[in-house]
């Protein structure tokens, strides 16, 4: 017998479980409480097999794409023309906006020997093995101690990393940079600091950060493009720390002279975030945050995209340092956090829950697909979309903003401080 079924906020008890064949063809166990459930939900669950993609070999043998693969990658060295150049999938591909990808520069090397990486770090298709046995048990939600929290490589700190390393993109961001560039800093900044960036493989994404400029919605592929003025520009950063945890944020910048609707895209965005994060307390459902982040994107004519959502962040104690690989802890687990209105999510927060919080609202309709890279979420309408995160903490009365600025306890909209 199952432990729950695939679809999110379902409790219906698992008796013949349902497993999705796709899934199952992959190596992966998805399963469902029945083919009602199978079917009505279906639309939403086949989104993980774009995931799956990325893992096959173009060529049809049966092994695992390269990363990235031949017609996208170019050297640093070489011409300006060649590196702006569109990737080969994008030739023919119909684009809903204005952006166009570049090439991406060759994979950026783990240098600090003092880095500890995580189990998809050098797996060949980016595989968490640890992931799919949590998604496999119970998946409950964590509740952390004051032993996890504090003390060096801890949880405060791989938040206060992440929060380092994008101020580090952050400030090299403006009119004529590259988001390569942007990727190069942050690689950097993380190998400084002992962490390991951690979309760096996962589930083969070939660069340490995202870049996602105008009507990208996540998961943006940093690459030789060169960021323009009147760009909006997220920048989500992931570090791993050698204690074992992720601090997961990100923000959206604005880059030269933004018009009037990609500025109230982007403030509402963080008054989202900032309405969403005010509710968090013990006893509030998690389901309940949409319906405020849809009060105050439909406020100010925006959508919020119902495919992604924010999600826990796990450490597992059977995490040994003296060895370079953690085979424990997870980049993304329980609780799902989704950010639309009258949502099914599961859960009640508790004390020493930690998860992320990160809407994303476009100025158009909320509907997304995906470029050909298998990666790139647009918005379908090709309007622009801005997003803002954090990783919290719930207290006792309350929460804590792990990944905050120094001396910054709330979230206070300054748009002098995302100005580029």
């Amino acid at each position: 017998m199952a432990s729950s079924c695939a679809t999110p906020g379902c409790t219906n008890p698992v008796i013949k479980p349902l497993a999705c064949p796709i899934c199952t063809q992959h190596g992966l166990r998805y399963v469902f409480c029945g083919q009602q459930c199978f079917k009505e939900n279906y639309a939403q669950h086949k989104k993980i097999h774009t995931l799956m993609k990325q893992m096959a070999d173009p060529a049809g043998g049966g092994g695992h794409r390269r990363t990235p693969p031949d017609g996208i990658t170019c050297p640093l060295d070489s011409p300006r023309e060649v590196k702006t150049s569109l990737p080969t999938w994008a030739r023919s591909y119909n684009f809903t906006g204005d952006l166009r990808p570049a090439l991406l520069s060759p994979r950026r090397p783990v240098t600090n020997s003092r880095v500890l990486t995580p189990d998809y770090a050098t797996h060949p298709g980016g595989v968490s093995d640890s992931e799919q046995r949590d998604r496999a048990s119970n998946n409950n939600i964590r509740v952390y101690g004051a032993d996890e929290l504090e003390g060096e490589c801890n949880l405060r700190y791989a938040c206060a990393m992440g929060r380092e390393v994008l101020d580090e993109g952050g400030r090299a961001l403006r009119v004529g940079v590259t988001t390569d560039e942007i990727d190069r800093v942050v690689h950097e900044a993380c190998m400084e600091r002992d962490c390991y960036p951690s979309p760096l493989n996962y589930y083969n994404f070939p660069k340490s950060v995202c870049t996602s400029v105008n009507e990208i919605i996540c998961h943006g592929i940093p690459d030789y493009r060169e960021v323009q003025d009147g760009d909006i520009v997220n920048i989500d950063v992931t570090t791993y720390s050698r204690g074992g945890y992720h601090g997961d944020l990100n923000e959206t910048f604005f880059v030269g002279n933004v018009d009037a609707d990609g500025r109230r895209v982007v403030q509402t965005a963080f008054e989202c975030l900032q309405s969403a994060l005010a509710m968090v307390k013990p006893g509030t459902l998690y389901r309940d945050l949409g319906s405020t982040i849809h009060r105050v994107a439909v406020a100010n004519k925006c959508s919020v995209v119902r495919t992604y959502c924010g999600h826990g962040i796990v450490y597992h104690s059977n995490l040994h340092l003296r060895t370079s690989v953690n085979k424990g802890s997870l980049f993304h687990t329980a609780p799902n956090v989704p950010h639309y209105h009258k949502n099914k999510a599961k859960g009640v927060m508790k004390e020493g829950h930690v998860f992320t919080v990160e809407p994303m609202i476009n100025l158009g309709s909320y509907e997304d697909t995906t470029w050909g890279d298998n990666w790139t979420a647009v918005t379908r309408d090709g309007k622009r979309s801005a997003q803002f995160e954090h990783t919290v903490l719930v207290t006792k009365d309350g929460c804590e903003i792990l990944t905050a600025r120094k001396n910054e306890p709330v979230m206070k909209w300054d748009p002098d401080l995302l100005q580029r």
